[in-house]
């Protein structure tokens, strides 16, 4: 058996680049940016009013004058009204272009309007030069980068890029994954189980982490078949680029799945890794490029090989700019002797100090997967130790949101 670490660096040293596509932007959410966006003008592009209310040129205020002159009334959108007395003033509303001969707004809540007068209800000492105004390019200036390869595209993505005008969008391929499911005791989901028969679950579970990626994976089952296995794990090694599997990589008399792979040329990269759950997790590549991720049948160990190795190794593939390595704080004390690292189920929750606390989550084994219907994370235990203390802080895998 090798550690996590070791493989972790032989999965990451199998990357592989998909090359890009070219997409509307409204559609790539989720996807990660494969180029530098830039803006076209200065962003804002014009000094723009932040509060509803008057115009007026600050010199006005400054010699003490109270009240104006409405001249004009301008809404967003309309061409900037000028002044040239500095006794009058433009009532203009949020999102306007400043005239350029004014400086300075002056907010509702701050004034009395009669008519076509405006007179200030507070002392001129509170009015400041330049307030209320977002300038022209204080956020970005022509040219500038306003995002970059390698980001993920979140809704504000989308509204940033629609602000400078891109009607599309370079992103990252994403590779064709097919999940392999295997084993006679598995029936459909529609169907009623015999006593000694379970429902398809693990493919569908996988399939829906993949869509939370924007991967839409293709499914197939393998019968206890050894012909079957081979020709229909050949078949997807033509067609896709990733082959997930889970079940029929441990030591069984019907696990002919690493048989088969060896027959069709698929390189073993290791096979056992000191860990639980997903000890026998199987992993390898073939010459045309596919990556092969087999995991243990147990769904917890499905789930956890899953989001530790599979997601990792995508956002790497990605070349997506993954943030450091999360850390919760152990809320209560936690033994584990065998000499494997330990990915513990647990709760998290934000205590009134900000600080992440982990709850461990007892749960009957890798099979019990109702169990992680109430788990947010995996926390990695490092197999060097057996005993683990409330207050040790320990990297986490979250499956779940926070907030």
């Amino acid at each position: 058996m090798i550690t996590v670490e070791e493989a972790e660096k032989i999965i990451q040293a199998e990357l592989r680049d998909y090359g890009v596509e070219i997409m509307p932007f409204e559609l790539t959410l989720g996807r990660v940016l494969a180029e530098n966006i830039k803006a076209d003008r200065d962003l804002p592009p014009f000094n723009r009013v932040t509060m509803d209310g008057i115009a007026v040129n600050y010199a006005a205020i400054e010699s003490g004058q109270c009240s104006f002159h409405i001249k004009a009334v301008q809404a967003a959108g309309d061409f900037p009204v000028e002044v040239t007395d500095t006794d009058h003033c433009i009532e203009i509303m949020t999102g306007a272009a400043l005239p350029a001969s004014l400086d300075t707004i002056i907010r509702y809540e701050d004034l009395e309007i009669r008519g076509d007068l405006a007179s200030l209800v507070v002392n001129n000492n509170t009015i400041k030069k330049g307030q209320n105004i977002h300038l022209k390019g204080r956020d970005k200036k022509k040219n500038d980068i306003v995002a970059t390869t390698g980001q993920l595209i979140t809704p504000t993505i989308i509204s940033l890029v629609a602000s400078v005008g891109e009607t599309e969008l370079r992103v990252k391929k994403l590779p064709r994954v097919v999940i392999i499911s295997s084993g006679d005791e598995l029936v459909e989901v529609k169907q009623t189980p015999l006593i000694y028969q379970i429902r398809k679950s693990n493919n569908y579970t996988i399939k829906a982490v993949l869509q939370q990626h924007n991967i839409e994976a293709a499914m197939v089952h393998i019968p206890d078949d050894a012909d079957i296995t081979q020709k229909t794990i050949q078949q997807c090694l033509q067609n896709y680029d990733v082959l997930l599997l889970s079940g029929g990589v441990s030591m069984g008399k019907f696990d002919y799945i690493p048989k088969a792979l060896e027959e069709l040329q698929v390189t073993q990269l290791f096979h056992k890794v000191k860990q639980r759950p997903g000890k026998p997790f199987w992993f390898g590549k073939h010459d045309n490029g596919a990556v092969v991720f087999a995991f243990p049948g147990n769904p917890v160990a499905t789930f956890m090989c899953l989001h530790r190795y599979f997601l990792t190794w995508l956002r790497s593939t990605l070349d997506f700019k993954i943030k450091p390595t999360a850390y919760a704080v152990l809320d209560s004390d936690v033994t584990f002797h065998p000499e494997l690292k330990y990915f513990l189920q647990v709760d998290l929750n934000l205590n009134a100090e900000g600080r992440l606390m982990a709850t461990p989550i007892e749960g009957n084994g890798s099979g019990d997967f109702a169990n992680l219907a109430n788990t947010d994370a995996f926390m990695e235990l490092p197999l060097e130790k057996s005993k683990f203390k409330k207050g040790e802080a320990y990297p986490i895998w979250s499956f779940k949101q926070l907030i």
